[in-house]
């Protein structure tokens, strides 16, 4: 049991950390103190969800389906050039540019594009669906593969916005909130481009 538990803590680990357009949002509302705690536990609580049914199945339906697959290509590549285009508005801006600033979102805006940034990207099926599916399918305890990925996913998640959430004061300089909303819109242009261009098949 604690050698699937162990395999799906470093393998969940090991796919899930990574520069990616889900987990910079996720840091982009942990400096803003928007809802952090919640949109990192609804992150982890989808990665829960995808992996589990990656075990039970799903990620063979989903390969035999490429349709669906598309769909959710090209609604990503929508979503994440118009999240770009926001931070981008904000580099333009830098008087909005602030931790906790006057104007807060409403939580159900900012868990709707939580979910949107999560789902709305085929790399996240093939990577908890497909891939975590398929090795967690192969290990003598699959549940207890299933609680270890979802484990490392939590303490990533729970670790980022904790992080983000401390070094948000100390970003006082709208110049630095420039860089940090530069950086954001090229790592989402850089995921669009991907899922735009890459095979369906490669992670």
């Amino acid at each position: 049991m604690w050698g699937s538990w162990l395999n799906g803590l470093f393998v969940g680990a090991g796919l899930i950390i990574a520069i990616g357009a889900q987990n910079a949002f996720v840091l982009q509302r942990g400096l803003t103190h928007e809802y952090p705690w919640w949109v990192a536990t609804v992150c982890a609580l989808c990665d829960l969800m995808l992996i589990g049914a990656g075990v039970l199945g799903l990620g063979a339906l989903l390969t035999s389906h490429s349709v669906l697959m598309q769909v959710a290509r090209w609604g990503g590549v929508a979503f994440l050039c118009w999240q770009a285009w926001q931070a981008w508005r904000r580099v333009r801006r830098p008087s909005s540019l602030k931790a906790g600033g006057e104007t807060r979102p409403r939580l159900w805006g900012v868990l709707m594009a939580t979910l949107a940034v999560t789902l709305l990207n085929p790399h996240v099926y093939l990577d908890t669906v497909i891939m975590l599916g398929a090795i967690g399918a192969q290990q003598a305890v699959p549940e207890a593969f299933v609680g270890g990925a979802a484990m490392a996913s939590l303490g990533w998640f729970f670790g980022l916005v904790g992080g983000a959430s401390w070094l948000a004061p100390r970003l006082a300089n709208p110049r630095a909130w420039q860089i940090i909303e530069g950086g954001i819109c090229v790592i989402l242009l850089l995921v669009a481009w991907q899922l735009a261009t890459a095979p369906l098949g490669a992670a």
